[in-house]
């Protein structure tokens, strides 16, 4: 059956929430300057959502992780729903892993001999939630449990009567400290003014909440079916007519439905929610619930502590897949392998931009003692570093690459900066290897591939190879002792002799020149009859600031006229800029001459 040309004839759309004539909305003005409660149902709605639920040994995995994080309120069961549920609750309470500043919630149904259950197996706890629910909306209402609005109320307000006579009598018994949390189930779906209604009524049957031991209210969109502002107009709606609001905790559950539970969250604490539900990576039935780790971590962005701890992101990531037996996108936010990795060559230039100036920024507030380090990264909103990540995959290259990624993956790995002339030079290589390969290029790949083109190494890699040589300076022929004027630096003449290695064979060559370099182009012109000329040169120091360990880099680029122009970069490392000049020239003429005949000595 293809989609209707006119869907309105099938689906009905969200209906407005009831706000009086003139109301303003408060929400969309407002700006969350510090986090909610959290409360983690990984162990309960994230379990009950598996094709295999977990062990309880692996429950107990999990749990662990969830109080290393920092969560204070952990959903950790449905008692009544199996002997196995039940006994792990029993289990981490008498075993002592429950810490006395993290609460247990349970949940159960509105049905009097599962709340019975419900409520034994958190004997002995320190302080439990009671997470009692039932769904309300009018489907079902009129299709599932066929009950009218009063009957809900009833039904309702006989299981709270319930959970508060058997939690007084536990409290006597084991000096277990309760919190009832009546869930509004598929509040999402239900009529704003019935929801508040029926909330007056739980909070006045309970009888015992104060601004000092709240009552919390779980405003569930357990199917998210409209767009998150009308899911914060309900939160606002509900939050504005309840009554003793100092004596509540609104506590926000979104589902994922249409893909936007995140933002509903967001919305809905703006709205006057003050706790949020949830699992670690969006697990839950159907679509899941609203991921954690995201709403955290998106709050941390914002210079907002989250309270919780996710410093080692792909560890606690990797523990959650084990036990959910699962596996995440690659890009999914924060928590996916390539989140904090660009590939196009655009993006690869800005990031590169962006640390280099933000490497000068921090250290001039280092040099200043005063002043914090803001992050500030083109397309990096957070530090990977903060994740417990480091910034070796920021940039990763392939054919749709730039020179920007494969130079900073140069001057990561080997320091070097290249410049921008090399730069391009460098990438066509790179660009041709990845489309021929259909791969990515790793940082081995760039660094080998490198020192290959380059012929970085101690042994002679290319049809040329300088072996040894010696320079040495002597003033002009013309001048004498009798000259007014000594001779000047710029007058001076360099005398270059030195093992040329060719094409296997070796000979001597000699030239001159007012410098090294020259000198040694004008003696390779001698020997082997080609001519060349330096079109660019940078040079850069290493490590100077230990004298013993410094390394000087010389770039250099020929151009050679033959039939057609030609130009290729080399480079040269010495612990002696001479020699690192020298080897640069080497390096770009081993490229530019290819295979062409070179004149025998």
């Amino acid at each position: 059956m293809p989609m209707l040309s006119d869907p309105s004839t099938k689906y009905i759309p969200y209906q407005d929430v009831p706000f009086a004539s003139g109301y303003v909305r408060q929400w969309p003005t407002r700006r969350t300057t510090k986090a909610p409660r959290w409360l983690s149902t990984d162990l309960r709605d994230g379990n009950q959502a598996l094709i295999n639920p977990m062990s309880n040994a692996t429950k107990l995995i999990l749990f662990r992780e969830l109080v290393r994080i920092g969560f204070k309120e952990i959903e950790v069961a449905y008692p009544s729903a199996s002997e196995q549920e039940f006994q792990f609750v029993r289990s981490i309470i008498l075993n002592g892993e429950v810490p006395d500043d993290v609460s247990l919630q349970i949940i159960t149904p509105a049905r009097s001999d599962l709340i019975t259950k419900s409520i034994e197996s958190l004997s002995g706890c320190k302080h439990a939630i009671i997470h009692l629910y039932n769904a309300i909306s009018p489907i079902f209402r009129d299709v599932v449990f066929r009950k009218t609005k009063e009957q809900t109320i009833d039904l309702t307000l006989s299981a709270v009567r319930l959970v508060k006579t058997l939690t007084e009598k536990e409290t006597q018994r084991s000096g277990t400290r309760f919190t009832l949390n009546y869930c509004l189930e598929t509040f999402s779906q239900t009529e704003p003014e019935f929801a508040v209604e029926l909330a007056n009524r739980v909070f006045e049957e309970w009888g015992k909440a104060t601004p000092e031991d709240k009552i919390i209210f779980n405003l569930t969109a357990t199917v998210e079916c409209a767009p998150s502002n009308h899911y914060a107009d309900m939160v606002e709606y509900f939050c504005t007519h309840i009554n003793h609001r100092d004596s509540v905790v609104i506590s926000i559950h979104p589902h994922n439905d249409r893909g936007t539970a995140v933002g509903a969250s967001e919305l809905g604490l703006l709205a006057g929610g003050d706790r949020i539900e949830g699992c670690l990576l969006g697990n839950g039935e159907r679509t899941g619930n609203v991921d954690l780790i995201t709403l955290a971590l998106n709050l941390y962005s914002q210079g907002v502590s989250p309270g919780l701890d996710f410093s080692q992101l792909s560890e606690t990531v990797a523990l959650v897949c084990r036990c959910y037996d699962m596996s995440i996108p690659i890009r999914y936010p924060y928590a996916g392998h390539l989140v904090f990795s660009a590939f196009a060559g655009t993006h690869q230039d800005a990031i590169r931009k962006g640390i280099d100036a933000q490497e000068r920024r921090w250290a001039e507030v280092d040099q200043a003692g005063k002043g914090n380090k803001y992050w500030a990264m083109p397309y990096i909103h957070l530090d990977p570093q903060d994740l417990g990540y480091g910034y070796d995959d920021l940039i990763r290259v392939s054919s749709q690459s730039g020179k920007a990624g494969t130079a900073y993956i140069i001057k990561q790995t080997m320091r070097l900066d290249l410049p921008r002339g090399m730069q391009v030079s460098f990438y066509k290589t790179i660009q041709e290897e990845s489309e021929r390969s259909g791969k990515e290029m790793t940082a081995p790949i760039i660094t080998s591939r490198f020192k290959r083109s380059y012929n970085l190494s101690s042994l002679p890699l290319g049809r040329l190879f300088l072996k040894s040589y010696n320079v040495s300076t002597l003033s002009p022929s013309s001048s004498s002792p009798s000259d007014p004027d000594p001779p000047t630096i710029h007058s001076m003449i360099t005398l270059f002799e030195g093992e040329l290695i060719v094409d296997n064979g070796t000979r001597t060559i000699r030239g001159d020149g007012p410098n090294p370099s020259l000198a040694l182009i004008s003696a390779i012109h001698s020997s082997l009859g080609v001519a060349f000329a330096i079109s660019d040169s940078v040079s850069q120091v290493l490590d100077h600031q230990v004298p013993t360990q410094t390394k000087h880099v010389a770039y250099i680029e020929l151009s050679i006229q033959d039939l057609v122009i030609a130009s290729s970069w080399g480079i040269g490392i010495s612990s002696d800029a001479t020699a690192a000049t020298c080897r640069a020239v080497i390096s770009a003429l081993n490229v530019i001459v290819g295979d062409r005949a070179l004149r025998s000595s």
